[in-house]
């Protein structure tokens, strides 16, 4: 069974990292096993530092959500080796009857070419028409004849070529094999017989007869086989004897791989339109066969979004997905769905408060270590409880992690925002930690945060932070870029800003705004921040 991720928001902070991890270990305590927590980027220091304290691994990375070649229902027939008979193939065809081709390997795996079935039909008439064998494995002859070896010479060969000749009476003689490079058929025929032996012929094959006495001990070069059909029947074996490698196609062929985007591929299927296409892994390994058919109906990747429900937040592909819930804290935006789905969203200050509720609802307490992060990550989002957007229920619910993981919010408060100083990373680094793009009333916004203890650490670094922003401002064609410092001891923010400055006058009501305001008492961007612009672009 596919995975059920659990993911928070591109540019990830600890509330989101937190929530997905909690999430997935709820669902999978009440019996979903399927559920596996995600991430969409890199993750900041602050959140690896929760993370380590409490003994648990950074989630598993996940680019998008498109749809690909590994959500199809492609075909797994045999993967056959280049040596194979045609004979076995074509059994191999009978018993997957709606599979057209089916790929040929190397000995380690990769693919060699793919065989179909037209392939085995313009071989056998190819074959009735030359009567030709080529250095075709003795082995392959033994198994499609049900033969056995009766001499030594045969024990000694391992490839045989020929014409393939039944043998006729004496009185046709001038219509037997004349040629050593012969493969020949006889019945009770001791005269036939002797004169392939005395001929060196490539092989003799007695058809539901066996070798006299007095011809047991002829010297001769010639295979000799037993084999219980008759001349008709063995004499079409033969041909089913030659390995698919030669008649298969391994010329021009088109390949996909498990991570190939089923958009891409569907291109190339129209544009060629093959019957098959091999199927590759990682390591160029033959998987599957893929048709047209299987193009239909993919199967849609399923996620869980947390702490966040806004298109441009959430993971590529997104729309490709399919959405089973949605448990955030933020203002609705734009997520939309094909079915109706739980959707649990409150007015808290971090997802982590919700989750935590809900392993109350059912009955379950988290372990000491996950209850330690769940109130790490209201602490993170809630400033230490001193953002607008904290409630009392935030307060209550991380005491009571506080409790279970029998540690301190104080002294753990501390040690999270200590560490968001940026130390020796650049700045770029710093900005993308928390980093969101909006889109309000034709405008479009970019918006980092960044939470500390001492801001002006960070304002010394204020001209990299201001020409990184005027970059991408420019690349993206952003009307405004903002960085906030936001500081808990002074309880304040330090935005820095690049775009429209009138903007930034009215929506905060600050006099002079040339490139950094103070913004005392402001601590949120979902609820300070944004609906401030918000209401002035209406």
């Amino acid at each position: 069974m596919d995975p059920i991720y659990v993911t928070g928001h591109r540019n990830p902070d600890t509330d989101s990292i937190v929530a997905a991890i909690a999430y997935a270990a709820l669902r999978n305590a009440c019996g979903d096993r399927e559920y596996e927590a995600a991430c969409l980027g890199q993750v900041s220091e602050e959140t690896q530092n929760v993370l380590n304290r409490f003994g648990f691994q950074a989630p598993n990375r996940i680019t998008n959500l498109y749809n690909q070649v590994r959500d199809l229902d492609f075909d797994t027939p045999p993967i056959l080796s280049t040596g194979v008979s045609v004979s076995l193939a074509w059994d191999e065809f009978a018993s997957y009857p709606a599979i057209a081709a089916v790929p040929v390997a190397n000995e380690d795996g990769t693919l060699y070419g793919i065989l179909s079935r037209t392939d085995i039909a313009g071989y056998n008439m190819s074959g009735i028409t030359s009567g030709m064998l080529e250095q075709v494995p003795l082995f392959n002859l033994l198994s499609v004849l049900e033969g056995k070896i009766l001499n030594e010479a045969g024990e000694n060969t391992d490839t045989i070529t020929g014409e393939v000749v039944i043998a006729l009476p004496q009185s046709q003689e001038n219509l037997l094999f004349q040629k050593r490079e012969s493969i020949v058929l006889c019945g009770h025929q001791p005269d036939m017989m002797r004169r392939a032996l005395e001929m060196n012929v490539s092989c003799l094959v007695l058809c539901q007869s066996s070798l006299p006495v007095e011809l047991r001990e002829f010297p001769t070069e010639t295979v000799i086989i037993s084999t219980p059909f008759d001349a008709y029947r063995a004499s079409r074996l033969l041909f089913q004897s030659t390995p698919v490698g030669r008649i298969c196609k391994t010329r021009d062929l088109i390949g996909f791989h498990l991570n190939d985007r089923v958009d891409d591929v569907r291109e190339v299927v129209l544009k060629y339109r093959h019957p098959s296409y091999p199927i590759l892994d990682g390591k160029e390994k033959v998987v599957g066969i893929l048709t047209r058919y299987h193009l239909l109906r993919p199967r849609r990747k399923r996620v869980v979004l947390v702490d966040h429900n806004e298109a441009s937040q959430s993971v590529l592909g997104l729309e490709q997905a399919e959405i089973l819930e949605i448990i955030d804290h933020h203002r609705l935006a734009d997520v939309q769905t094909n079915n109706p789905i739980y959707v649990r969203n409150e007015p808290v200050g971090s997802t982590n408060t919700i989750i935590a509720s809900m392993f109350q609802d059912r009955g379950l307490m988290p372990s000491a270590g996950l209850a330690g992060m769940m109130a790490a990550a209201i602490l993170s989002d809630t400033l230490m409880f001193k953002s607008p957007t904290c409630t009392q229920r935030d307060i209550d619910v991380a005491n009571r992690m506080a409790r279970i993981a029998n540690i301190s919010l104080q002294a753990l408060g501390q040690v999270i925002f200590s560490a968001s100083g940026g130390g020796a990373k650049s700045a770029e680094e710093i900005f993308r930690t928390d980093y969101k793009e909006f889109h309000i009333a034709g405008h479009n916004l970019a918006v980092s945060q960044v939470t500390c203890m001492d801001s002006d650490q960070l304002l010394q670094r204020k001209g990299e932070f201001l020409q990184l922003m005027s970059s991408l401002q420019k690349k993206q064609g952003f009307d405004m870029v903002i960085l906030m410092i936001t500081d808990v001891l002074l309880e304040g923010t330090q935005l820095l800003f690049v775009g429209d400055r009138d903007s930034i006058r009215q929506a905060f009501n600050v006099e002079d705004a040339e490139d950094v305001v103070f913004l005392p008492k402001v601590m949120s961007r979902k609820k300070q921040v944004i609906p401030m612009l918000s209401a002035l672009w209406g």
